[in-house]
Order: structure tokens, then sequence, then C-alpha cells
């Protein structure tokens, strides 16, 4: 049976990016349909930041709690793993979505479960699991916000070896003896953190120099450190060659490009992902399937007056905040498009414009020490031909820092437009950084210039008396 149906706007993924682009567009007044062959929520909720946060916590608390007077005596011992891993599959609601659906209920948007596919301009079709058939058609915009996938190297037998992926480290429900992790990224070095804490044996292989390379390289060196302290190997400047794992049971056997193995109970591949958009009709429009979609600035696709594609499908963001972030920008110009009010597309910081996808991206690493940055690093603003200098900071020497742990040990670097004054980026690493992110990112966003942060006084004492240390051994320089 097939049945047509018309809204003024289909979004293809019920993630958070799609249910805020929902969000947004009910919120103008527009009708919404929704399609979700998986859990209305998406990866996020079951399988990325929120299992891997709700894993990370007590390990995180735990190593805190180790490093203050008085307290750690009373951690010493090992974590109750069977009750971390109960607490995490509370968070994540046992993998069923009936707290999203009634959100998405209360805003008054359509859910269709089933696989959608772009059918041509303006249209969509659903195969929902019962084999029935409607086709969308949206009177002002198609969304796509299917999100990606983790990419599986294609190696000499991996297909018996069973690798897990990003999804099968933050959901399983057994701690691995012996755990190798491929890929010194975020999803690399959290997971390490988590399985070694949980008691496995941990051994993390990178292709390249160090971990977190997308960071500054001090990031990823203090990392690398710490996991080292906590028991795991670490080695760079390795490549996987090939797994084996016969009759796709028992150990797995991972060869190395030097010839050597290493023997573990499971694999993960944390090496980067790929967009969704494989199987959900491109080539009906003209497109690459598996392609990214590119977009401007409102996130509507290339070439289209009616496709956007929010958050990972489009590749310049790839985090769950800054898929929201684009949500509501591509939600407002939608809005503003179907009422005809001209968008605010010469304003970079305006309604209608995703720039700090490109100039104020916060993001943290929730490992210990946790690693967080905003904006730029040094060598992507050098690269941008930015005139600009590095003013970096022993965070452990800030006495709030050493009130929160003994030892404390923390680097902090802001980077400075000498020619403009203002901050393109911030990066923190030590326990605790997580919270402080969120003053680089406003500085960032809004262009407050050097001599205004002066008056930013910070509270003491606090590790974020770190920004009065900058400042001053920027004015020093």
């Amino acid at each position: 049976m097939t049945e047509a149906l018309e809204y003024d706007v289909v979004v293809l993924g019920a993630g958070p990016v799609g249910e805020n682009v929902a969000d947004r567009v009910r919120a103008a007044g527009l009708s919404a349909a929704v399609v979700e062959s998986e859990l209305v929520g998406g990866e996020c909720s079951y399988w990325a930041c929120m299992p891997s946060k709700a894993l990370l916590r007590p390990v995180i608390a735990r190593a805190d709690a180790r490093k203050v007077p008085g307290l750690r005596g009373s951690v010493a011992g090992p974590l109750d793993v069977p009750a971390v891993l109960a607490h995490r599959d509370e968070y994540v609601s046992h993998w069923k979505d009936d707290g999203q659906v009634r959100w998405l209920d209360g805003i008054g948007a359509h859910l269709y479960r089933g696989h959608g596919r772009l059918y041509g301009t303006r249209k969509v079709s659903v195969t929902s699991p019962e084999g029935e058939h409607h086709v969308l058609t949206a009177r002002h915009a198609v969304a796509v916000c299917t999100g990606s996938r983790a990419v599986v190297p294609d190696l000499p037998g991996i297909a018996d070896a069973r690798p897990w992926t990003s999804r099968e480290a933050t959901s399983a429900q057994e701690v691995p003896g012996r755990l190798v992790v491929v890929g010194g990224g975020v999803v690399g070095v959290e997971m390490a953190t988590a399985w070694q804490a949980f008691g496995a044996q941990v051994t993390v292989l990178v292709r390249g120099d160090g971990l977190l390379p997308k960071m500054e390289p001090f990031a990823g060196e203090l990392v690398a450190e710490a996991l080292k302290e906590a028991g795991a190997s670490v080695r760079t400047n390795v490549s996987v060659s090939g797994v084996v794992r016969d009759g796709g049971t028992g150990p797995v056997t991972v060869v190395l490009d030097d010839g050597g193995h290493i023997e573990a109970d499971e694999i993960l591949f944390a090496t980067g992902r790929a967009p969704r958009t494989d199987d959900i009709g491109l080539d009906t429009i003209g497109m690459d399937p598996g392609s990214w979609l590119p977009v401007d600035d409102s996130c509507r696709v290339a070439g289209s007056d009616w496709l956007y594609a929010v958050g990972d499908v489009n590749h310049r963001a790839l985090l769950t905040h800054q898929g929201k972030y684009q949500a509501r920008i591509a939600g407002a110009a939608i809005a503003a498009r179907a009422a005809n009010v001209p968008l605010l597309e010469t304003d970079p910081w305006g309604a209608h414009a995703a720039t700090a996808d490109r100039a104020a991206v916060p993001q943290v690493v929730f490992t210990d020490p946790e690693a967080a940055s905003a904006g730029l690093t040094l060598a992507e603003a050098e690269a941008a031909g930015h005139r600009v200098r590095a003013v970096d900071q022993d965070l452990g020497g800030v006495a709030g820092a050493g009130l929160y742990a003994d030892g404390y040990r923390g680097r902090a670097r802001m980077v400075v437009d000498l020619d403009r004054e203002v901050l393109l980026g911030v990066t923190f690493v030590g326990p605790g950084v997580g919270e402080l992110i969120h003053s680089a990112t406003i500085a960032i966003a809004g262009e407050v210039p050097i001599g205004r942060l002066w008056h930013a006084v910070p509270a003491y004492p606090t590790i974020s008396e770190v920004w009065l240390r900058l400042l001053e051994a920027y004015r020093d320089q």
C-alpha cells in the first residue's frame, strides 16, 4: 500500500540533529515529518556521547579522588564494573526510545519508522518494517540528518574477526581480558581510558606520531603519559596489516606492518567515519551515493534550493553539539525562506550562518586528564594565514589546580590574532578542564578583545585563574 502525504519539511534521521531541525521548524509554525530507521535519539543517545560518558564518569571521578588528601585511601580499590555497566544501560534507556518518541509527539512532529530514501525533488519514500510504503512530499525543504558510521578498514581476515566499532565499545556487557584499540583519536583514547580502568589490558596502536592529532600536540602527549601510567601500552608509527580469528571465535591475532603480532580478546577500530548517505536516494537527484554533502553556511546543499544536509553528513564538524547548532541555523533558515523573509546572509554571526563551524568549535575529550579545545590550533591558524602568537602556561601552577588535585598536571595555550588582538583558539589539558572550555568558546565567538578580557576577572582560587596567567604572559612577551 502506498500513501502520499505532504508536509512543509521532511527530516531524514531522528538523531539529535534531526530532532532539532524538526523542533525549530515546528516552533516557526511549519509542519514536519521525521523518518527514522533505527532508534529515535540516534547515535549520540545510544552508542556514542551518552553511553561513553556514562562509562567514563566513574573512571574520571575515581582518578580525581585518588589525588585528594584524605580521600584517596577510600577509593583505592577497583571500580564496581557491573554497577557502571548497569548505570550505562539505564542512561541509554536500555536501548529503547519511548521517551524520545514522546518528545517528538510533544512538539507535533509526525514520526515515520522505516528506511527513508529521496525520491526525486522534494520527495521521500519510506518503507516501514512491516512493508508499508509512504511517499512524503516536502513543500519547502528536505533535511538530510542521517549522520555518520564507523569505518572498518578492508584488511585481510577482517570479516571473521568481528571487530568492535564505537557501537560495540560503548555497549559491551563484559570486560575483555585484552583489548587492542586501533586509532588515536577521540573514540580511541576515550575507550582505551574506560576499558583499561575496568580491568582490560589495553594496547593502543597509532599510525601517526601521537594521540589526538587534531588538537595541540601537548594534548596527545599528556593523555598518552596518563594511559601508560594506568597500565596501557601506546605504540605509535605502527599499522595493522591483517587480523586473524580462526572460525570467528576465540582470541584475535593482530598482524602489524613491521611483522609483529599481538594477541587480544577483542579489537576496536576507531579509524574514522563515513557519511550514512549510501542508500538514501542521492542518485535520484543526480548526486553520488555515499558522498559527503557540501553545504553553504545555512546548511543548504550546494546547487539546491530545497535540500539541506545537517550534522555529520556535511563534514563541517563531526560533533553532536555542532550538529545541533547547525540544526538551529538550518531550521531558522528554512523557516525564513518559507516565509520569504530575507536571510541574514551577510552577517557571519547572524541567525542563518553556521560560522562557529569554522571559527569556534569546542570539543572535550573525556580522558584522564581531560583535553578541551575551542577554535583553531596554532598550526591551523598559521596555515590559514593569520599572524599569530601562542601563549602557554603550566596549568598546574594555578592555585585552584593545586587545590583540585595533588600533583595536578596540565597545560593551557591561547592563540592570539596579533592584527586584531582577539583569540583564535584555546586549549586546556588537565583534570576538570571540560567545564572550563565554554569561557574560551565565548571569547572566540564573541571576538572579545584582549584588552576587554582583562576585565573578566577569574574567581580565586579556581582553575579559571589560568586566564589571568595567560593574559599576563601575553602582555610580558
